[in-house]
């Protein structure tokens, strides 16, 4: 067992999040690091407070009770000049509408969503599930147990969001609002939406 002092355990954590690239969890955090949540909570929260004083490239994001490591939008353009090209998949409207169902009532079947739209969402729901933003939660006690799908950390990190209950309200769903989402995440208003992954 490593007694860290207060500033080793900064620097633990830091190691930690870096490496490990994804998002870590905080009982994981915990239990590496042998030290309670309040005390792992204290160093990441030193940490974020760091990069910013700083003017770091760097920031740490809660995603419901995991962290990652990542580097600020804003630097985006610089990063994009050294890195290979990346893949811009493409979500359509159908597959924006599907998503949303998703993250307002999940976990939610197949069926139910399609009880929703109308219509087939068997094309949105495998792209979704590929781009990695909803994924299976389980399946209904039910006839023919039927799948739950559920949005994921990805979906989080998309929206900029720490957890689903983020998510605004129905009734806060204006097009300023909508203007502001697709904004963060990259989205395109007209035609095809354009998501960077």
């Amino acid at each position: 067992m490593t007694d860290y002092n207060e500033k080793q355990l900064c620097g633990a954590v830091e190691s930690i999040l870096f490496t490990m690239g994804n998002a870590v969890s905080l009982p994981l955090l915990c239990d590496a690091l042998e030290k309670p949540e309040d005390e792992i909570l204290k160093a990441i929260e030193t940490l974020s407070a760091r990069y910013e004083a700083e003017d770091s490239g760097l920031k740490i994001i809660r995603l419901e009770d995991s962290f990652q490591m990542c580097t600020k939008g804003e630097f985006y353009d610089a990063l994009i000049k050294i890195a290979t090209e990346p893949v811009k998949p493409v979500l359509t409207e159908v597959m924006l509408e599907v998503l949303s169902i998703i993250a307002y009532r999940q976990p939610v079947t197949r069926a139910e969503i399609e009880k929703i739209r109308g219509v087939s969402a068997d094309y949105a729901i495998n792209r979704l599930i590929e781009y990695g933003l909803i994924e299976e939660a389980g399946r209904v006690d039910a006839p023919g147990r039927p799948i739950l799908f559920k949005t994921t950390e990805e979906f989080l990190r998309k929206f900029g969001l720490t957890s689903v209950r983020e998510l605004p309200a129905f009734d806060d769903l204006t097009e300023d609002a909508m203007d502001e989402v697709y904004r963060h995440t990259g989205f395109m208003m007209e035609g095809q939406l354009s998501l960077d992954l």
